[in-house]
């Protein structure tokens, strides 16, 4: 089966190519991006018309909690441990599987209407993870989430889902303690031998308050970065969603090392975190992406929202316009996400041979017209309603803003509605 966009203007995030962005043809064949041409002329299965519209590789969302679209929006005027220990967990405890099912199909549409290709989550429930992703075909990196002390048949069950999935082409796996704060050293070993067994990266929480900084201080008896190398966890591929706190002293210890550092601007600012140095960590050679977070916190999983917030944060820390630029927002939401996931050979990128996670703008709408600078554009004023086409893996799965997978939204609407009633009572 092939496919050809045609007509776009491409902002291929290849920086091989000596322009940002211009007008390309794209031939997709099955589920690889086999040929860029200026004018393709060869033969096809689908012509996809781009003419007068914008072509980009799919964002990625290198932490999330997709089952937590219930909580949307649930956090106004609470700290993060009163949200998580009052409000999120006590219901938490309460979801099943097919409850988590539904919760995170709402997100996989979500993600599909907003442009997000592929997502890093961390939440429980994979039987149910694993439904809505072969349902709506997001790629996806699934997690053995585990928080507290030890306990073996929670990684005896994740090696067995490990195993029986492991060639699923749409999913990859990492091991996710939920935070050094929250997890025993003897659990945090453990992640570490299983990630070492199936040479999968170590997803947690990390340095997202002052507090939890705090806690890990006086559990470790050194600063954060220190413990992971205490632990020999710097010898694994880590990614490490939110710090918000690093000392600039501790950066020189991640030279060389697998270490990914996941900024999330409005799940922070929600939380009253604070705002993370981006630009430090960059200048220190810290593979810096972005994410959303959970709803709960950082309210819906529309990327280009979250985008909106990266540079104008450092650029207000900082006083000065000229420390960031979109096209470096841009980076941190497409293959800088690929190289945190460990998948930039794959995606994040539009280059033959990579897997065709593509996504197609439309920005002629009154209140986003016209264009002077694209890239800024892209980056700080592209909604939901500019999503016309999203294509994961060679399938289209919206298109002239149509979504194609086969979900009824409004029963899925009184379905959530109906888990929120259970749950809550």
């Amino acid at each position: 089966m092939i496919k050809v966009i045609k007509n776009g203007t491409v902002i291929t995030m290849d920086n091989k190519r000596e322009k940002k962005f211009e007008k390309l043809d794209i031939v997709i064949k099955d589920n690889i991006i086999s040929g860029i041409e200026n004018n393709y002329k060869g033969e096809y299965d689908e012509i996809i018309d781009a003419t007068g519209k914008i072509v980009m590789p799919g964002l990625i969302n290198c932490h999330a909690h997709l089952g937590m679209s219930i909580f949307r929006a649930t956090n106004d005027n609470l700290d993060l441990n009163t949200w998580l220990n009052d409000k999120i967990w006590p219901i938490e405890d309460k979801m099943t599987d097919e409850d988590i099912y539904y919760t995170t199909l709402l997100s996989c549409i979500e993600m599909i209407k907003t442009g997000t290709t592929t997502s890093n989550d961390m939440y429980m429930g994979r039987s149910g993870i694993l439904k809505a992703i072969n349902e709506t075909k997001v790629r996806l990196m699934i997690a053995g989430t585990c928080i507290g002390e030890y306990k073996k048949e929670v990684f005896d069950n994740y090696e067995e889902f490990y195993l029986n999935n492991k060639n699923n082409e749409m999913l990859s796996f990492s091991i996710a303690p939920h935070g050094l704060y929250t997890c025993s050293k003897e659990l945090m070993m453990e992640c570490k031998k299983f990630a070492d067994k199936y040479n999968i990266p170590i997803h947690t929480h990390f340095c997202e308050n002052e507090s939890e900084v705090k806690t890990i201080k006086d559990t470790y008896n050194t600063t954060p970065i220190n413990a992971l190398n205490d632990l020999k966890l710097l010898e694994n591929k880590l990614i490490l969603a939110h710090c918000t706190f690093i000392e600039e002293e501790d950066l020189k210890l991640l030279k060389d090392k697998d270490v990914s550092f996941v900024h999330n601007p409005v799940s922070n600012l929600n939380l009253g975190c604070g705002v993370a140095d981006v630009i430090t960590y960059r200048k220190n050679g810290v593979n810096v992406c972005l994410g959303t977070d959970g709803q709960g916190s950082g309210n819906n999983m529309n990327m280009f929202y979250h985008m909106s917030f990266v540079d104008f944060l450092q650029k207000g820390k900082y006083k000065d316009p000229t420390v960031f630029s979109s096209y470096e927002t841009l980076e941190m939401a497409t293959i800088n996400g690929a190289k945190a996931l460990g998948l930039e050979k794959e995606i994040g990128s539009i280059e033959v041979g990579k897997k065709a996670d593509i996504i197609i703008l439309d920005l002629s709408n009154t209140e986003i017209y016209p264009t002077p600078d694209l890239i800024t554009q892209v980056t700080h004023n592209v909604e939901s309603n500019n999503i016309d086409t999203t294509i994961i893996d060679g399938n289209v799965l919206m298109k002239n803003h149509k979504l194609l997978i086969d979900t009824d939204e409004e029963e899925l609407k009184k379905k959530i509605d109906s888990i929120i009633f259970n749950l809550i009572k």
